[in-house]
């Protein structure tokens, strides 16, 4: 009988999750090139980034509730195909509709990623489930990174976006085949022998419920501010990738030391030390200009570093009866909202734009001016005011955070001493 070989399993997750951050990272990049080639507007823009997130919560949502049936080895297979038609459906994008698609099936295909490999780490490390998804999670910043770069080494070589999209081949067809050729475990849930009725109950009960809805801010907070960042301070800094790239590497970094901070403070005080550093980060990104805008990349990158993996450690640890599920519940919430907040951002920020054009400005006419006249400076100092103003609403998310996880600290507290007996309280 073949033996489960956990690194082999742990080592073809990141590599799938790799694939997922890439298409993060290298889109970012490629944004707008993208509005460029396709006469984009913005709000479009923001639709054919929004279908990523859209397809995302699908696909996790119903991962979650196949998985424990049909097994995780089943939906990587069809992650690995929907990965593989999207990448090369992007590379021959001829518009708007083929983008949009594309965008989408990578997306469903991100979502099954996830919603196979949450649970797999967590049935491989049920001693260690916070940690090793910190560690597992690092692959996500650290794609985004990788990606950002390609975009910068290919674009100084003027090489064009289609083969900076077609790179992400090479870490699919890896993840496929290794998947392909190893034995799984049954999910955590399985093996510990709770219910079906025990997990739902678990996913209806009031603290799983106050979870979701904080995976919504925790998820926007990064993600949205992370996929944005090169259109909305462009006008800012001539590097405005680079803003991403250095957030997206201090993450990498703090995710790969999570063991003794996670241990130190606990899932639920890392929560609230992030949303507080998050809400500085994004105060620094909306009024620092200059050289001083990556020292606030950095304070940012501190703050939504644990984010995304401790919300679902939390999950694995403290409501383990949820299960895969539970797991996959919560970043199809949190896919959801991001996807739900781009559309709306990209909207209110071509409203934003307009406002500062002159009085009757037509956006359309102002995007399609030439550059260097005076249509289009006038248009890229309207962005250069725009793009902060964006974040400053943002900063909004965090703050509200802080005062919930500070919340959820104080009540896990109580909850711990009301469990202890009166004469080992003195030792807590």
């Amino acid at each position: 009988m073949q033996a489960i070989e956990r690194n082999k399993l742990f080592v073809a997750s990141c590599l799938a999750l790799l694939v997922t951050s890439l298409s993060f990272g290298i889109r970012a990049g490629i944004m707008n090139q993208l509005v460029i080639d396709f006469h984009l507007s913005t709000a479009e823009l923001g639709v054919i980034t929004a279908s990523a997130f859209w397809g995302f919560p699908l696909a996790i949502i119903i991962g979650g509730f196949v998985v424990d049936a049909i097994g995780m080895k089943k939906l990587l297979v069809v992650a690995f195909i929907l990965h593989l038609s999207g990448i090369l459906l992007t590379v021959f994008a001829a518009g708007y509709w083929t983008l949009f698609i594309s965008t989408l099936l990578i997306g469903i295909a991100n979502g099954t990623v996830e919603a196979a490999c949450n649970p797999l780490v967590a049935s491989l490390y049920t001693d260690n489930k916070t940690v090793k998804l910190n560690h597992f999670h690092l692959w996500f910043p650290g794609g985004i990174v990788i990606g950002t770069l390609i975009v910068l080494l290919l674009n100084t070589l003027e090489i064009g976006w289609q083969w900076q999209v077609a790179i992400m081949i090479i870490p699919t067809l890896v993840y496929g085949y290794l998947f392909s050729s190893l034995k799984f475990p049954v999910t955590e849930r399985v093996a510990s022998g709770y219910s079906t009725t025990d997990m739902y109950k678990a996913v209806l009960s009031p603290l799983f419920i106050v979870m979701l809805i904080c995976m919504f801010g925790t998820a926007v907070t990064e993600l949205f501010t992370g996929q944005w960042i090169d259109v909305l301070l462009k006008n800012l800094t001539n590097n405005a990738i680079l803003i991403l790239t250095l957030t997206t590497g201090v993450m990498v970094v703090g995710r790969g030391l999570a063991g003794p901070i996670v241990h130190r403070l606990s899932p639920q005080g890392v929560l609230l030390l992030s949303a507080m550093v998050s809400a500085i980060g994004l105060y620094l990104l909306s009024t620092l200009t200059g050289n001083a805008i990556f020292f606030a990349a950095i304070v940012f990158g501190i703050g939504v570093c644990y984010f995304w993996p401790t919300m679902i450690g939390f999950v694995a640890e403290h409501i383990p009866q949820s299960g895969a599920l539970g797991l996959n519940l919560m970043g199809g919430a949190g896919m959801f909202a991001v996807s739900i907040y781009s559309i709306f951002m990209g909207n209110f920020y071509d409203g934003l734009v307009l406002n500062y054009l002159p009085a009757g400005a037509d956006l359309a006419t102002y995007l399609s001016a030439a550059e260097g006249t005076s249509m289009n400076q006038a248009l890229n100092q309207a962005k250069s005011l725009a793009g902060p103003e964006v974040i400053r609403i943002t900063l909004v998310i965090p703050i509200v955070l802080t005062i919930i996880f500070a919340g959820l600290v104080l009540y896990l507290r109580s909850r711990k001493k009301i469990k202890t007996p009166p004469a080992l309280q003195a030792d807590i």
